[in-house]
């Protein structure tokens, strides 16, 4: 693997949320990041112990979602899931914001919802990912989640479940980087199903893709599709 396509790689989070995923496809998962050195493998919680085993001694971490997909546990609800899927091997925990309570102007209870994933996060020296479901938000209530999400400490915001109305977009990862300035990185997921589209979101300033075409994009980042 050349250095370009390594690294490329090391930006890509290789997803598999479905809710029909079999322990064959997991395996499956655990096996192509291993091979290419992805970032991450992400995962519902209850397959994360199974992947921590498998990709124990290699550059991939585990990470899992708490609150997802909707946001609308409650955040005692959704800090469990980030500290028992911390418990089991997850060195990163993508959360889904309260919505609602985003859209009913009740930024209190939204800020007190992330802590409830981030705190725990800083703890256990893990990484804490917001998502922000870009889709449904105004570009006001764009900025005000990522500022929350600043606010409570998050390491990225990101912008979409995979599970919206539609997923990352170039004017959105724009626009939350501008918000969120340098210091934080901004992760795009959603819909990044070729080479193209994932070079046009870094380009917008996204620091981690979200994608289940993982093994696809780098096939052609090699030049071998």
């Amino acid at each position: 693997m050349d250095a370009h396509v390594a690294e490329l790689a090391r930006l890509i989070d290789h997803t598999l949320l479905k809710p029909d995923a079999t322990r064959t496809d997991i395996e499956r998962l655990c096996a192509e990041a291993a091979e290419w050195e992805f970032a991450a493998v992400c995962v519902n919680p209850v397959w994360v112990s199974g992947c921590a085993s498998r990709l124990s001694g290699t550059r991939v971490a585990v990470c899992s979602v708490a609150g997802f997909p909707l946001g609308a546990a409650t955040a005692d609800a959704k800090g469990y899931e980030t500290r028992r899927a911390l418990a089991d091997g997850a060195r990163e925990i993508d959360m889904v914001i309260n919505i609602g309570a985003l859209k009913s102007g009740d930024l209190a209870t939204v800020e007190r919802d992330i802590a409830s994933v981030t705190t725990a996060c800083r703890r256990s020296k893990a990484l804490s990912k917001v998502i922000i479901e870009a889709a449904l938000l105004t570009d006001e209530e764009k900025v005000t989640a990522c500022w929350l999400a600043k606010a409570a400490g998050a390491d990225f915001v990101k912008t979409s479940t995979g599970f919206g109305p539609h997923g990352a977009t170039v004017a959105d990862v724009e626009l939350m980087r501008r918000t969120v300035g340098a210091t934080m990185g901004v992760k795009a997921s959603g819909g990044v199903r070729d080479l193209t589209t994932l070079q046009a979101l870094v380009a917008a300033g996204a620091s981690r893709i979200g994608t289940s075409a993982s093994v696809h994009i780098m096939r052609e980042a090699s030049g071998l599709s």
